[in-house]
């Protein structure tokens, strides 16, 4: 294991008006909260280096590593349907890039480490709640198989942040393929620099879609493999519940990780309308209107792409069409394939499509929980007899017993035995999910009592999604009444 970040920059060696350089601002009492250990060894870094004293201090910014070539990146987007032509890293800084032991290129970030170029009068500093809630939900998400961004390592600064109270102040090392999104391009292509946008279309293909690179139109093959990995991913979102809260175009990545978790959220009782963020004021980002959002971002990036497509307008904007109308049969195999593998259906028939969509109307008719319904149903497909549970998770459970005739007439078309379909379904539908009473029970003993304890053994919990955890089974429980939490809140 290395003493030091391993780094290998190429971002930092594109043109400068791709990214300001920045020191960042050191803070006053750095101390450690957590190191992902797993994650440093992958990384190619000593966890116990990470947690000493120089280790602590580069990850709070005090220090900057050997090799290190900090930069706050320059994006624009579209925020709740608003351009806005320059937004940038306001509270982030890449480190600089190293190469894992699986030999893919890794950002090392720290978000919160002071202000930059692209602050806009922000502190550039972050509160402790929100440096939480992204370590808990990324590292959740990472366990259940989705693509995101990751959490290296939560510092507490020793100095207070001003939100609409003082609060302590915090840093998170976050760790992505890329900090490309969509607001990258745009930042490009709404100066009319399209001499930029094609080194940035460059960059993105040979750093995450090199076979486009050997595609007849190899600027039409990068938006086609971003439409599918966005598609691919935002139907698993919708598949374990998960509300991303600001799908703004700045936080949608090229590479289809899950990236800024903000005001997000996964639910509880099933309710396609659900918004949890408190600044989505008009639902924009609800659960149900993800995939169309989805759609509507890429549409964004394929505007910005617009130039490199042809050099016959029309001929471009047929291209980019002609890739976007492929996003709507990507997301339907993705989520349909997905929901199949939930329900146990291992083999496609007709009528699917329907059985699934039913069992979630009743769910939200009847307002079962989305986790425990199909969690139950891992458990249930073992026999006639057995429900799972899932019976009494509904209001009505008649309703339940209508709908589960019907998939065990279904399943009985299915070669697989029922044991063996049971475990494949068990390691789909998760039975731990980063609940939102849970999260802010760790952020409010972190915050108020300065204890930690809480944290770690949700992270601990939550890195098992699929397993049964006996010691744990409160973790799977949905809140009490007096325990929901209806809003979430941006950390800005």
């Amino acid at each position: 294991m290395t003493l030091q970040f391993p780094f290998d920059n190429t971002y930092a060696r594109l043109p400068e008006q791709f990214f300001a350089r920045v020191t960042p601002a050191p803070v006053r009492a750095p101390r450690l909260v957590r190191v992902n250990a797993p994650l440093a060894t992958r990384l190619g870094l000593d966890p116990e280096w990470l947690a000493s004293e120089a280790g602590v201090a580069v990850l709070a910014g005090n220090r900057v590593a050997e090799g290190s070539e900090p930069i706050a990146t320059a994006y624009a987007g579209h925020q709740f349907g608003n351009f806005v032509p320059q937004l940038g890293d306001g509270r982030a800084i890449l480190l600089g890039e190293v190469i894992d032991l699986a030999g893919e290129r890794r950002d090392i970030q720290l978000k919160g480490a002071g202000r930059t170029r692209f602050s806009r009068g922000g502190d550039g500093r972050a509160a402790l709640g929100p440096v939480l809630r992204e370590y808990i939900v990324s590292e959740a998400m990472g366990a259940l198989g989705i693509p995101t961004t990751r959490a290296l390592a939560a510092v507490v600064t020793g100095e207070a942040v001003r939100r609409e109270e003082l609060l302590p102040g915090a840093i998170l090392t976050r760790v992505a393929s890329s900090h490309i999104r969509v607001g990258t391009f745009q930042f490009f292509a709404s100066r009319g620099d399209v001499d930029g946008l094609r080194v940035l279309a460059d960059y993105a293909i040979a750093r995450h879609y090199p076979d486009a690179a050997h595609a007849e139109r190899p600027y039409q093959a990068l938006l086609d493999g971003v439409i599918r990995a966005q598609a691919s991913l935002i139907a698993e979102w919708m598949l374990v519940g998960f509300i991303h809260g600001v799908m703004n175009t700045d936080n949608m990545t090229i590479t289809g990780e899950t990236i800024d978790y903000g005001p997000c959220a996964f639910m509880d009782a099933y309710d396609p309308q659900a918004v949890f963020s408190a600044i989505d004021e008009y639902g924009r980002y609800a659960y149900f209107r993800q995939p169309a959002i989805g759609q509507w971002n890429l549409a964004r990036l394929a505007e910005c792409l617009l130039p490199l497509l042809a050099d016959d307008a029309d001929a471009a904007l047929a291209a980019a069409q002609g890739s976007l109308d492929a996003y709507a049969s990507s997301f339907e195999q993705a989520y349909q394939g997905r929901l199949r593998q939930k329900l146990g259906l291992f083999t496609a028939c007709a009528g699917d499509a329907e059985l699934g969509r039913d069992l979630l109307e009743a769910m939200g008719a009847h307002h079962a929980d989305f986790t425990l319904t199909f969690r139950g149903l891992s458990e249930a497909s073992a026999g006639d007899e057995d429900d799972g549970g899932g019976r009494r998770l509904f209001a009505d459970p008649s309703a339940y017993d209508a709908w589960a005739a019907r998939w065990r007439r279904r399943l009985e078309r299915e070669p697989m035995d029922a044991a063996t379909r049971r475990n494949a379904m068990l390691a789909v539908n998760p039975a731990y999910i980063p609940r939102n009473h849970r999260v802010e029970a760790v952020i409010r003993a972190a915050v108020d009592n300065d204890d930690f304890a809480p944290l770690h053994e949700l992270v601990t919990v939550l890195s098992r999604p699929f397993d049964a955890q006996p010691a744990f089974a409160q973790y799977a429980d949905p809140p009490a009444a007096h325990e929901r939490v209806l809003r979430t809140f941006c950390g800005t």
